[in-house]
């Protein structure tokens, strides 16, 4: 079985009681906004990379809150895989830019979600992770 490992980066970006989320173009479920780095790519450089390709929003980082790591055996496609995800989450907050949908990517919309509408909304488990590490669950 190919065993593969990835690290992301993921930003909790919390306004006026609303989360910063993005959808993923696969399945339709919501996400932080963040990715993997690039080889030699430092985290705080590719969350900030990560966000302003997915919502068009320039961020200026806080601390790390947390670190998450997960393992899954099927691909995307369905075919078997080991592998193992790393998900450093940052807190975030937005200096400027203009919120925008990705077009060609890994998601294809990026929203303002309330918080007291996350129930409604089918997300990731990174989401509520997130929620949690910033003091917000």
């Amino acid at each position: 079985m190919v065993q593969k490992t990835r690290v992301g980066a993921y930003a909790v970006c919390v306004r006026d009681g609303a989360l910063l989320l993005v959808r993923f173009s696969r399945g339709g479920r919501w996400t932080l906004p963040g990715g993997g780095l690039d080889h030699g790519e430092r985290p705080e450089d590719a969350v900030v990379r990560e966000v302003e390709e997915e919502t068009g929003l320039h961020v200026e980082l806080g601390r790390v809150i947390g670190v998450d790591s997960s393992r899954w055996d099927r691909a995307s496609d369905g075919s078997p895989i080991d592998m193992h995800a790393l998900h450093i989450v940052y807190t975030a907050e937005v200096v400027g830019g203009s919120l925008r949908d990705e077009v060609g990517g890994s998601t294809d919309r990026a929203e303002w979600v309330p918080l007291a509408d996350l129930a409604d909304r089918p997300h990731i488990g990174l989401v509520d992770i997130g929620l949690a590490a910033a003091g917000l669950s």
